[in-house]
């Protein structure tokens, strides 16, 4: 029995024991449901709870090990020769496997030996499915009988299914801070191994990025460079001209929607503001590659500079376009969200509008207006696309917009693909810049919630 009817087996065991939980309440209560603690939906919860959790817990528990316990199985069925062979070549051998198991190669024309196994391989997952049905049913049954035995006019059935669905919401919770951790330590186990090849000094503070290496002892000219001071320079100066071009236009246009703009003109324009946020990167990096840089470059001749054919100007004026609906969006609902006593306070003592919108209303929205840019300066450092195809791959260090410069985020990508190995220090470099690139974040993170703290309690 495949495993998805085994779920549906358990969906229908689910109902039933609902069903009976929800009766069983009304006959132990003579059919006044007064004389119950809880409403009978919540003994029918109750009895359905019981009868699917302990039975879903075993049938994850079963997936998740069901391919490592039925390939050592298999494994043990094979001839010693195959057995003892090199791990490669076993590894080789259950490639095949799985591939007749798939239906990727026929049977006939694999080895005898492969066919073998593969049948063994498929005899047994069919037998372990029809197991796990019988015990998935025994468990919900066994289940349904418990609460089954515990309906009582007094049974608190409420209390029960709350407590449950708060633990439930504790799991959802848990499992993005579990997410987090994981990703945290990945990363930096694997920055660990990467420090123990190159110093970390030369790391943060070298000022050479060529991360090519030799892959034989005999090759020379290729001994790599693991500096990255231009990578995060270039990933500052495109990231600084981006919010250049998004705060100014975000806010003044959050201002306009928000304090001037007629209703009907706000209606229409939020929307059509926010269409940027939904166009693709990489259409945003073919605007920048074959519209903006060529005239930025030809803008640059014209008038005597030496521009590159791709340019952090380039590639920093396309993103500054893209974050522009993180600016105004947020920054709108935010100055929306100043309550009106205060622009009416100000209007009283005399002020204009722009004055008050100037000395109450951004001073009062200036956490919600930082939350807002942060957003959008995480936005613009995590770009690739657009870096990729307007800004280039040289790791030059300058802080000339009309250069070619590359970032971080494009150079984890670069790192992480071809046919390296992944224990050298190339392709381990690609976690060390992600470590360094989320301490740069967290920070940037708590500078803005001491700003956001420190300005909240001054005008709430």
């Amino acid at each position: 029995m495949t495993p998805s009817l085994t779920l549906a087996l358990l969906l229908g065991l689910t109902a039933l024991a609902y069903h009976l939980g929800r009766r069983r309440a009304f006959t132990v209560a003579g059919g006044r449901v007064n004389r119950l603690h809880s409403l009978p939906g919540y003994y029918g919860l109750h009895a359905a709870l019981w009868c699917a959790l302990p039975a879903l817990a075993l049938f994850l528990i079963w997936i998740s090990l069901e391919g490592g316990l039925l390939t050592r199985l298999v494994i043990a069925g094979l001839p010693e020769a195959l057995r003892e062979q090199p791990p490669a070549q076993l590894a080789l051998l259950l490639n095949d496997i799985r591939n007749v198991v798939a239906g990727s190669v026929e049977p006939a024309a694999a080895r005898p030996e492969v066919a073998a196994a593969a049948a063994r391989y498929l005899d047994l997952r069919a037998g372990a499915g029809y197991g796990l049905a019988v015990l998935v049913t025994l468990l919900g049954l066994a289940g349904l009988h418990h609460a089954w035995r515990r309906v009582t006019p007094g049974f608190r059935a409420r209390n029960h299914v709350e407590q449950a669905g708060m633990w439930f919401l504790i799991a959802c919770a848990s499992v993005a801070i579990l997410t987090t951790v994981g990703i945290v330590l990945s990363v930096l186990f694997e920055s660990l191994l990467f420090f123990r090849k190159v110093p970390v000094t030369d790391f943060l503070f070298g000022l050479d990025w060529s991360p090519q290496t030799a892959m034989r002892a005999d090759q020379a000219g290729a001994s790599g460079s693991f500096g990255m001071v231009p990578l995060f320079t270039g990933t500052l100066l495109i990231s600084a001209i981006a919010l250049l071009v998004a705060v100014p236009l975000g806010l003044m246009s959050a201002l306009y929607l928000s304090e001037y703009a007629p209703p009907r003109v706000r209606t229409w324009g939020k929307p059509l503001l926010e269409v940027l946020a939904g166009i693709p990167t990489v259409v945003y990096g073919f605007f920048a590659a074959l519209t903006v840089a060529p005239f930025i470059r030809e803008l640059g001749t014209a008038i005597g500079l030496e521009v590159a054919s791709e340019s952090a100007l380039a590639a920093g004026l396309v993103m500054g376009i893209m974050i522009i609906p993180f600016v105004s969006s947020l920054s709108d609902d935010v100055i929306n969200a100043v309550p009106q006593a205060m622009r009416d306070g100000s209007y009283a003592l005399g002020a204009t509008r722009s004055e008050t919108i100037r000395q109450v209303v951004l001073p009062a929205a200036l956490p919600g207006i930082v939350g807002s840019v942060l957003l959008a300066a995480s936005r613009a450092i995590g770009e690739t696309m657009i870096v990729v195809m307007a800004a280039g791959l040289s790791a030059n260090l300058t802080a000339n917009p009309l250069d070619s410069v590359t970032t971080v985020t494009v150079q984890i990508v670069t790192l992480l693909v071809g046919d390296q190995e992944f224990d050298s220090p190339k392709t381990l470099a690609s976690f060390a810049l992600g470590l360094v690139l989320f301490v740069v974040t967290l920070l940037l993170n708590i500078v803005a919630l001491h700003v956001v703290r420190k300005y909240r309690e001054q005008y709430e």
